[in-house]
């Protein structure tokens, strides 16, 4: 049995503004696997670096442009925030999160498709710093329960630059292979190319092979198709958009490192990254998930919650405690309080909020 672990929060993020959204506002970090997408969702262009690339993302994910990116082969990630914390509302799902998975139009009986899952993230600002750099918490999915045994939890793979090649791989289970190039499709690089090593490790969970293939006879000729079946719940890119209770994720799912249960009141971050290890045919290529947005499903309800959470408070000081640092609600260190609204950390760890008019 796993037991709940609870998370002290001292503040919640909030932008200073009049209206908040429901949408994502920034990717804070694009970090993709190799893959036939990569370099050309978001495209690369000579000069670009993190940021850029990041950037990019931003631009076609952030207040539901609905554009696509692409996280490449195994461990592949993503990371986005909103313009405020994501209040975890007991008994509801939080996060809906758009993919690109489709259901196979040959086998409409098959609960498959196109279903490419992520494993999904979460992270709060706890240091209260506007960074990603806190303790990250697992999304607990269906496979945990519907895969026993199948699902490896301290999983490893490391890509190798091997330019306009096929791109070789090894894991930590002594297995090896390539993301194959599918030239006739895509003839870009495949190894991101904002990326200056020339190896790159990814360490996570890795979900079981979905891709089966399925056969019929249609006027006495049979017709195969490889169809990536959907898993229940709890990942991304994993079911059409359409089912968006299965497309959406409740914070209380969130587990540790040791796989227990951790109660998360508020997350600041949320981060996807390509769950399944797999190339089915080098026609096909590697399994990599597509992200094309987020959305807080209850954002009057998460606002409401940080500002019962954080309150305005008269800030006074006396000969025991004291400020000791001063942010404002992005998250950002200032020097002295400004106008508006400011958190305040206090000498004995707490924080306050300070409304200077």
């Amino acid at each position: 049995m796993s037991v709940a672990l609870s998370v002290a929060v001292n503040a919640q993020r909030m932008t200073d503004s009049e209206t908040h959204s429901a949408y994502i506002q920034a990717v804070d970090e694009y970090v993709p696997a190799p893959g036939q997408f990569v370099n050309d969702l978001p495209i690369y262009e000579d000069g670009d670096d993190a940021a850029a690339m990041a950037a990019k993302c931003t631009a076609v994910l952030a207040n539901d442009e609905r554009g696509l990116v692409s996280l490449g082969g195994w461990g592949g990630y993503i990371t986005f925030h909103f313009d405020h914390s994501i209040a975890n509302v007991s008994g509801e799902r939080d996060i809906f999160i758009r993919g690109n998975a489709i259901q196979s139009m040959s086998f409409t009986s098959v609960a498959g498709g196109s279903s490419e899952p992520g494993i999904i993230m979460v992270s709060k600002d706890t240091n209260n710093n506007g960074l990603p750099d806190d303790e990250w918490y697992e999304i607990s999915g269906s496979a945990d329960v519907d895969s026993v045994g199948l699902v490896d939890y301290g999983y490893s793979v490391t890509y190798r630059r091997n330019a306009m090649q096929d791109i070789p791989w090894t894991d930590n289970r002594n297995g090896s292979g390539v993301i194959p190039r599918i030239n006739q499709f895509h003839s870009q690089e495949y190894y991101p190319q904002w990326i200056t090593a020339d190896e790159m490790t990814f360490t996570g969970t890795r979900l079981p092979r979905n891709a089966y293939r399925h056969t019929q006879t249609v006027n006495g000729q049979e017709y195969g198709e490889w169809v990536f079946m959907f898993m229940r719940y709890g990942y991304a890119d994993n079911q059409p958009n359409a089912q968006k209770e299965a497309c959406s994720i409740d914070i209380d799912w969130a587990v540790d490192a040791e796989r227990k249960s951790v109660k998360l009141d508020f997350v600041d971050f949320v981060r996807v990254y390509t769950g399944i290890n797999q190339v089915v045919t080098a026609n096909i290529g590697e399994t990599s998930t597509e992200i094309s947005g987020a959305e807080d499903l209850h954002l009057e309800a998460s606002l409401a919650a940080i500002k019962e959470a954080t309150g305005i408070e008269e800030c006074r000081e006396d000969d025991t405690v004291k400020a000791q640092s001063y942010y404002s609600l992005s998250g950002q260190q200032l020097q002295q309080m400004g106008n508006g609204l400011n958190i305040v950390r206090m000498s004995n760890g707490k924080t306050r909020k300070v409304l200077i008019k």
